[in-house]
């Protein structure tokens, strides 16, 4: 099995970094290096979705703030209305008192 640094789609980078020119689709010189490709997918996404899971931690705090604000306005805008309501609900009352007489 050809090691990845020795394969000529590997570059090192002068800090060590490698750099994989490989496409599994077309370039690929052995079966293990699709597993390789595979696991290193497999990595970037999990270190994607930490960095996700970062963001969201960071926009908690704005979120619960903007949630406890919608809903004390929704409150308020339900308690200005309230006398709508309680008018309704009482002509309704009166309304069923006559039809019963």
């Amino acid at each position: 099995m050809i090691q990845c640094k020795d394969c000529e789609f590997c570059e090192m980078g002068p800090n060590g970094k490698r750099t994989f020119k490989c496409d599994p689709f077309s370039n690929i010189k052995e079966p293990e290096c699709i597993a390789k490709w595979q696991l290193m997918r497999l990595d970037m996404l999990a270190a994607s979705y930490q960095a996700m899971l970062s963001w969201y931690g960071k926009l908690a705090p704005i979120q619960d703030k903007l949630f406890r604000y919608m809903q004390r306005e929704i409150d308020d805008i339900d308690e200005s209305e309230q006398w709508k309501i309680d008018e309704d609900e009482t002509d309704d009352e009166e309304t069923d008192e006559e039809k019963d007489v």
